[in-house]
């Protein structure tokens, strides 16, 4: 079970602290991706304080379902994630990107705790994730395989050979997810490389596929918890999310995939998101 029991409201709470984390963070290192992470808040809040198994106090326990982001540069989500939910001090946040730390510039299993892999290369977190479905497979373990990754991703030959390999092998304890935002760092995906009809080729690949508004907390939820239910085919969560969500001058623009804000962008992007904390709390007064 998931050791957190939060009201919608609460994980919206979430969400918006999550965003406010992201900002301060890149603004302290001075590099890094936006757009991504603020796109993810909500999926991960959903994940972490509400879908998990885990245990932030006891990282390594057994029991736990283990998380793979794929996508490594959208780490700022990740570390702000794990951070709220307890795995290590949120100081520690401000260290993003700088010599010595334990958060790194792409997830680096060995530095935290509640990291389960390290990344780099785009798509080998897939073909991680899909060995560790099998791994658990074999040993007749409940415990689920979750799958962070991009959309651009979707343009790599390892990408599919995974998926090609868990849909053969009925891994039904895998739960992808794509963070379906339309841009990678040198434009718009449609433009680069079309992926679409995504949904047609995963079921081609024998995948349950499902699609949601991944801003909308309950879809996420809701989705993670069909995909449970589904014993004869793995599953993916295609997640429409809006690069830079709750920052009004980066939402849907590419360039901010792998630029963080200045000073003044910064503070911009702190009003902004601490106004629709507010907002929020007078909706559900």
């Amino acid at each position: 079970m998931n050791p957190f029991n939060l009201s919608n409201t609460e994980l919206q709470y979430k969400a918006n602290d999550i965003r406010q984390d992201i900002i301060a963070m890149l603004l302290e290192a001075g590099s890094g991706h936006s757009a991504g992470p603020l796109g993810l808040a909500d999926v991960f809040t959903a994940l972490y304080f509400n879908v998990l198994t885990h245990h932030p106090e006891d990282p390594g326990w057994s029991g736990r379902d283990r998380l793979v982001l794929s996508c490594g540069h959208n780490c700022p989500v990740l570390y702000a994630t794990l951070a709220e939910a307890g795995y290590f001090p949120k100081e520690e946040l401000k260290t993003l990107r700088k010599l010595g730390t334990r958060l790194h510039g792409h997830p680096h299993n060995l530095s935290l705790p509640g990291i389960e892999t390290s990344s780099g290369p785009l798509a080998q977190g897939t073909s991680q994730a899909v060995g560790m479905a099998l791994a658990q497979n074999m040993n007749h373990t409940k415990q689920r395989i979750y799958l962070i990754m991009s959309d651009g991703e979707q343009q790599e030959g390892q990408t599919w050979e995974a998926v090609m390999f868990a849909g053969s092998r009925k891994l039904h304890n895998i739960t992808a997810i794509i963070d379906r935002n339309n841009i990678q760092i040198d434009g718009y995906t449609e433009d680069i490389m079309p992926l679409e009809n995504l949904v047609a080729k995963y079921k081609a690949f024998n995948w349950h596929v499902l699609e949601v508004d991944g801003h909308n907390l309950q879809q996420m939820i809701d989705a993670c918890n069909e995909a449970k239910s589904i014993y004869e085919r793995p599953t993916v969560v295609i997640t429409h999310t809006i690069p830079g969500r709750g920052v009004d001058f980066m939402e849907g623009d590419y360039k901010w995939h792998g630029t963080p804000p200045n000073k003044e962008q910064a503070k911009v992007a702190l009003d902004e998101l601490r106004t629709l904390r507010g907002q929020i709390r007078s909706e559900h007064e």
